[in-house]
Order: C-alpha cells, then structure tokens, then sequence
C-alpha cells in the first residue's frame, strides 16, 4: 500500500482551521504589495479575486493605479468608509511585520480587525506574532485564489 503524500504546506496549528469560511465571509480584499505588471503573481491574482467578484484594493506606495484601480501606498491610507475584511500580503517576509504594523494602526483608529493572509513563503514569526497577540486572525503561508478555487469547485 502507497503512503498517502504529504502536504508541503504549513501544519495546521499555522492556519485558521475555516479558511472556506474566511474567504466566504469576505468581500473586500486588500492586495498589498500588488503589481502592475501582468505577470506578477500579485497582479494575477488580485485580477482572480477581482473577477471572483470581491472588492479589491491594490495596495503599493510605487503605483497610482493597478488594474484600472487606484493604488494605495499603505493599508492605512485605504479611505475610512472601505471595511476590508482579508490583508492579502505579497511582500517579502522581512516586510511582513511591518505591514502587520500598518494594519494595526487602521484597526485600532477604525475598531475593525480584518484577517491578515500571508501568501505562500512572505510570513514570518515576528508578523505572526504581532498579529496574534493584538487579536487578528493570521493566515499563514497559503493562497487566497487557490483556497478561494477549492471552495468554488
């Protein structure tokens, strides 16, 4: 008998054990570290989500707009009257934390606390850290236009 394969994906205690119900709960995203370059993998998926039908809001001090959208230079400068439900981060681990930072100042001025996602390989233990001790839900290392097709399949 075959040994069933083995995740290379993070152990379960790394992630919210209802990522289907996270997604489905959310309607806007916020895409940090999002390209306007099409074949960057920030900007494919946030075209996914968009399309997916969520409300996305790219998030990149280096660009004005993405995807006929305007770009945010920081989470904490998204309007006030936008409640974004889902961090999606694209920066490299060693920005994460401070990204983690900026989602906390917004919380804490506007009393909302979105879910911080990490996708795959930018999380890092001081964010985790950070993230959970101040009360947000942290997802690390996984998808959100992969975990979003599982659930739409």
């Amino acid at each position: 008998m075959r040994e069933p394969e083995r995740s290379t994906l993070p152990p379960a205690a790394d992630t919210p054990p209802d990522l289907p119900g996270l997604l489905h709960a959310a309607k806007t995203i916020a895409i940090v570290g999002c390209s306007d370059r099409p074949g960057r993998t920030s900007h494919r998926i946030a075209r996914y989500l968009r399309d997916a039908g969520f409300d996305v809001y790219p998030v990149n001090p280096f660009h004005e707009e993405v995807l006929g959208l305007t770009c945010y230079p920081s989470v904490d400068a998204v309007p006030d009257d936008v409640v974004i439900d889902v961090i999606d981060i694209f920066r490299r681990p060693k920005f994460t934390a401070d990204v983690v930072r900026d989602v906390l100042k917004r919380a804490s001025r506007l009393g909302r606390k979105p879910v911080v996602w990490t996708q795959i390989g930018v999380s890092s233990s001081e964010a985790k850290q950070l993230a959970i001790d101040n009360g947000l839900v942290y997802v690390a290392n996984r998808c959100t236009m992969v975990e979003h097709a599982r659930r739409t399949t």
